[in-house]
């Protein structure tokens, strides 16, 4: 068993220090409306600054009005000027799975025919292994209990595997993405049975991939048991997959590959860095607070039913008297979309066939009535400057839920799709060889006079 290094604990001396730091770190507010700084990158109705072009993703959510002002409207998602919601109908069509023609499409910019998909399947199915070493000496060695630290430390550490890794030549950095977007699914998967195995005292069980599987296929297969799955589960994680893959280069974390690519860095260290990005509840990890927030309403809630009873409960998270008391309704609104979220909306019909499925339509109503009472209150709660919708982590999360899959590997299976966004991105930052990413910060501090060491309070 492996020695557990004792963390250090909070001293008083640190807690003084603090206190030191937070006098002084204080900025007023009222500064960034005077120097017109738009706080997190966007102005008051939630739009973007423009900082870079893309051909890769676009978020549709305003037209423009014969005087040149935005109006909101429902949401649309382009990849590659492709409409998301028509490329998902076309799969839907021929019922096949659409996460690898949509990685084709991110990364190459069309859509391919028979034979190319063909290739590119055959190509992802050579490279989704991983040495059995890597499992035994990094995977399974000091498993963490998150597992987006669990997806970075083994991203960081394939580095040491690849004798190209620094090279950022067109070729290898394609081969390296490629590599990195067939073993995300492993290193998720076999990350959360090490964590089992390690902190629930669980069987450490390992399926290796079956070439002839999807990506979702495979996910179910490695990570059930008995690798038994409906099609239902495999065509609705596939389609979660297909939502999550890509969302315009504004996304915190696609930002981060852009802004880390443009420093000239390995791909290891770049997609490590949007791993770290993605995890934060405010970006990836959001659904699974959204999970959380609907286990306190169920639990809080008598008549799931009951308008009013909800209502209450919303407006009690609204007024920091609920869940987590952070003042927030989680799954509902978005940093661009205004009147809807496209991938909510393709997201529901699937949603609601699952439920069926799974003997939870009564949750699914619970889901719905909120996704409809939450806009109304926050309306009346708040001062909002755009429409409030139900964005995609609304909802998946519970489809994670009813697919059995752990909370721990909600964010992950973001990763496993967003690896194909985050590569193309990389690759458009590459070959237009722009300039190192430096927007500005403006100082407000007082210049000051130096102060001799003795004559210091």
């Amino acid at each position: 068993m492996r020695e557990k290094i004792v963390p250090v604990e909070v001293t008083p001396e640190m807690l003084e220090m603090l206190k030191i730091c937070k006098k002084n770190k204080v900025i007023d507010p009222e500064l960034y409306t005077k120097y017109d700084v738009k706080r997190g990158l966007r102005d008051i109705n939630g739009k973007g600054v423009l900082t870079g072009l893309t051909e890769i993703g676009e978020i549709h959510a305003y037209n423009t009005r014969e005087d040149g002002t935005p109006e909101p409207c429902d949401g649309k998602l382009y990849y590659h000027g492709y409409d998301v919601e028509e490329l998902i109908k076309g799969f839907l069509e021929d019922d096949r799975f659409g996460f690898e023609e949509i990685t084709y499409l991110l990364l190459f910019g069309e859509l391919p025919n028979k034979e190319r998909l063909k290739m590119f399947n055959d190509t992802l199915a050579r490279l989704r292994t991983i040495p059995p070493s890597f499992v035994r000496d990094i995977i399974m060695q000091a498993p963490s209990k998150d597992m987006m630290n669990a997806l970075s430390r083994s991203v960081l550490t394939l580095y040491a595997y690849d004798d190209k890794a620094d090279d950022i030549s067109m070729p290898n950095v394609l081969r390296q993405c490629l590599q990195l977007i067939a073993q995300f699914p492993l290193l998720a998967v076999y990350g959360y049975q090490a964590f089992k195995y390690y902190h629930a005292n669980d069987s450490f069980i390992v399926h290796a991939p079956k070439p002839e599987l999807s990506t979702a296929e495979n996910i179910l297969h490695m990570l059930r048991n008995d690798s038994q799955y409906t099609h239902l589960e495999a065509k609705i994680l596939d389609l979660a997959l297909i939502l999550h893959a890509e969302h315009g280069g504004g996304n915190n974390s696609t930002f981060t590959t852009h802004v880390v690519t443009s420093t000239g860095t390995d791909t290891y260290s770049t997609v490590a860095a949007s791993l770290g990005a993605l995890k934060g509840p405010r970006h990836g990890g959001a659904n699974i607070k959204v999970t959380q927030m609907f286990e306190d309403m169920k639990a809080k809630v008598r008549n799931w039913r009951d308008d009013k009873e909800i209502e209450q409960y919303l407006s009690d998270l609204l007024e920091k008297k609920a869940f987590d008391n952070a003042g927030l309704i989680y799954g509902m609104g978005h940093a661009v979309y205004s009147l809807s979220d496209p991938r909510a909306n393709v997201f529901k019909a699937f949603v609601e066939k699952l439920s069926q499925e799974k003997g939870r339509t009564d949750e699914f109503d619970l889901y719905s009535r909120v996704e409809r009472l939450a806009p109304q209150v926050i309306a009346n709660k708040r001062k909002i400057y755009k429409g409030v919708s139900a964005n995609v982590d609304f909802y998946s999360g519970f489809v994670y839920s009813m697919l059995d899959l752990p909370m721990e590997l909600y964010t992950p299976m973001f990763a496993v799709a967003r690896i194909s966004g985050w590569s193309a991105h990389r690759i458009e930052e590459l070959v237009n060889t722009g300039k190192i990413i430096r927007p500005a910060y403006k100082s407000v501090a007082e210049h000051k006079e130096y102060i001799p060491f003795d004559e210091r309070d």
